[in-house]
């Protein structure tokens, strides 16, 4: 359940306040910023259709997880930290929206592989309840910084820790349960 909190806490953040950021780099045009927010998301979308077919064809998972996840951990780190640079934050946002979004598809098979039938149901209503959790915890959390602050740096920066944690915790559960 953590994990998947984890992954949604990335993406409700990137979902919640991508466009702010990008508008906070100086750019004052909706239709800008509207274009600007879509690269992250049409990366992530090719990015997901790539990583899911080699998870497949290699029959890992753990990795195919983990991976995104520390991939969103360093965009929004980059991100955070280049925030006067407009390009870098831009990679940064793209590379955790890739990270972050593909976590979603990559982390089902995780506890669908180990709940057997008569506890998926339960499980998997568990799981999902514990992750959208993150839908109230995440944009609450930057937004309360940001209005602290005056800035999104601090939040992204918890974030990364979030997703860290969330990674960590994808390659502690035995391959033998999940690479299938």
């Amino acid at each position: 359940g953590f994990i998947y909190f984890s992954i949604q806490m990335g993406v409700y953040a990137i979902n919640f306040w991508l466009p702010s950021i990008i508008k906070s780099l100086g750019f004052e045009s909706a239709t800008t910023v509207g274009w600007l927010s879509a690269i992250p998301y049409l990366f992530a979308g090719v990015f997901m259709v790539i990583v899911g077919r080699s998870a497949d064809r290699r029959r890992e998972r753990r990795w195919h997880l983990s991976a995104p996840l520390l991939m969103a951990l360093a965009g929004l780190l980059m991100a955070a930290n280049f925030s006067d640079n407009a390009v870098l934050v831009l990679v940064g946002l793209s590379l955790a929206t890739m990270g972050a979004l593909t976590g979603l598809p990559m982390f089902w098979p995780l506890p669908a592989a180990f709940l057997g039938s008569a506890a998926a149901a339960g499980g998997l209503a568990l799981i999902n309840s514990m992750g959208q959790v993150a839908g109230f915890v995440s944009p609450f959390l930057v937004g309360w910084i940001k209005d602290a602050t005056g800035s999104t740096d601090v939040a992204l920066d918890i974030l990364s820790t979030v997703l860290f944690v969330g990674a960590m915790l994808v390659l502690v559960v035995p391959a033998r349960l999940v690479n299938r």
